[in-house]
């Protein structure tokens, strides 16, 4: 049976490399994100680029929670990787229809939630993969103020905070999903020129394939069959100080679980 990945994010720079690296490795694959011009778009050259035709997209606002398990209501098949990566920026803070900060919703909430709805479908497949595309750039996680309410919002505290989170919860959900053999890892991808870059003012060194190298490896590698929890740099497990606190991990990971929503 052919394998099947969902990669959120799926027209960015380094979602769209690794949907390719993907489809080049006999994937069935489905691109998820907000636009459907440009999700049509990646489709259309990823088709071309790998000659796999089995690249299909969902249309979904991954900052919201009712799209989110709407697409899971619809999905009807067994799902063997999921590579969460869409992420957001915005310089000024705004919330979405739900009531929620935006970059906790896409770059936090969105990762949880997919995880949430589409795991069942991973349960007992051979080798089930989850892959969080985190960052080095991680830190200053502050859960008693989290949507930026009361601080000043600063996109780049914002998203340092959220990918924090990323590999916090990426600890929780390797505990929490170890006995249905899926596996939760999660990794610093590369510096990349990209929109997201763009929207703190910098550019990136990293070609999108070196981008995606790290996320590809997580997800493809022989090596990485059943090992989950860990953090990684340049396809190396590197140290990460935030997986290394218990009791904030589970505080975050119940906060998440039951975060209310409009």
């Amino acid at each position: 049976m052919k394998r099947t990945a969902i990669v959120t994010g799926g027209y960015g720079a380094i979602g769209k490399a690794i949907a390719g690296g993907l489809a080049l490795n006999g994937y069935r694959v489905c691109l998820v994100g907000r636009d459907l011009s440009l999700l049509q778009k990646a489709q259309t050259d990823l088709i071309k680029q790998t000659a796999n035709k089995d690249i299909f997209v969902e249309q979904v606002d991954l900052s919201l929670h009712q799209q989110i398990l709407e697409f899971s209501q619809r999905w009807k098949e067994p799902l063997h990787l999921l590579i969460n990566n869409a992420a957001t920026a915005p310089k000024r803070r705004t919330e979405t229809s739900e009531g929620i900060e935006t970059q906790w919703a896409t770059n936090v909430l969105g990762y949880v939630w997919m995880i949430r709805y589409f795991n069942p479908f991973m349960q007992n497949q051979p080798d089930a993969r989850i892959v969080n595309v985190a960052s080095y750039w991680a830190g200053g996680l502050d859960m008693s103020d989290i949507e930026f309410r009361s601080r000043f919002y600063d996109n780049n505290t914002a998203y340092r905070q959220a990918k924090q989170a990323n590999r916090m919860l990426s600890a929780a959900f390797s505990e929490n999903l170890k006995p249905f053999g899926i596996t939760v890892n999660s990794c610093h991808p590369g510096d990349v020129n990209s929109k997201l870059s763009n929207s703190f003012g910098f550019g990136g060194v990293e070609t999108p394939d070196e981008g995606a190298a790290t996320p590809l490896f997580l997800a493809l590698s022989p090596e990485m069959k059943g090992v989950s929890g860990l953090y990684f740099e340049h396809l190396k497990p590197a140290t990460c100080q935030f997986s290394k606190d218990r009791i904030g991990i589970q505080k975050l990971f119940d906060l998440c679980l039951n975060y209310k929503v409009l």
